[in-house]
């Protein structure tokens, strides 16, 4: 394995931990997920082909999240209270109660969108990723990205949301 890559891998952690968080819905489950997607990465670094690090670890992150979700599909999901909600430090309390519930409207309204939708948003909007890196994390078109994330969008606007 290339210094590169395992540097890459390390800078890339938060951005794992974040698609995990959302697709697993559980932080402490999604912290497993990013371990053990890092294991694999490790153990397979010979099968990375030089391209984009962090859409190859991203794509990782994904498939072993799904697995985490199928081996644990007869069971209760784990609300999303359980994740620590980020806080807006507003000086103003009504200011403050306002944003927060704006944001718990979007986690909601994300948090109701399936997951292929809510995969490719996440990627998009919180990483920032370029639609080819989302086609390859998600193994689909750019097409199928592009649409994907408009349907996600037009779904949070009739929420009354906006990403």
């Amino acid at each position: 394995m290339t210094l590169a890559l395992r540097q890459s891998l390390l800078e890339n952690l938060d951005a794992a931990h974040n698609l995990a968080r959302w697709l697993v819905r559980d932080g402490a489950a999604a912290e497993d997920v990013v371990q053990e997607a890092v294991e694999r990465a490790l153990r397979y670094a010979a099968s990375w082909r030089g391209d984009n690090p962090r859409a190859w670890l991203l794509q990782i992150v994904r498939t072993r999240a799904y697995a985490w979700l199928a081996e644990r599909r007869d069971k209760a999901e784990v609300p999303w209270d359980d994740i620590v909600p980020l806080t807006d430090p507003a000086p103003d309390p009504e200011a403050a109660l306002s944003s927060q519930q704006q944001r718990l409207g979007l986690e909601a309204a994300l948090l109701a969108l399936p997951a292929e939708l809510r995969e490719c948003l996440v990627l998009r909007e919180l990483e920032e990723m370029p639609y080819r890196d989302i086609a390859r994390v998600t193994g689909v078109p750019v097409g199928t990205v592009m649409s994907r994330l408009w349907r996600a969008r037009r779904a949070l606007i009739e929420r009354g949301a906006r990403p």
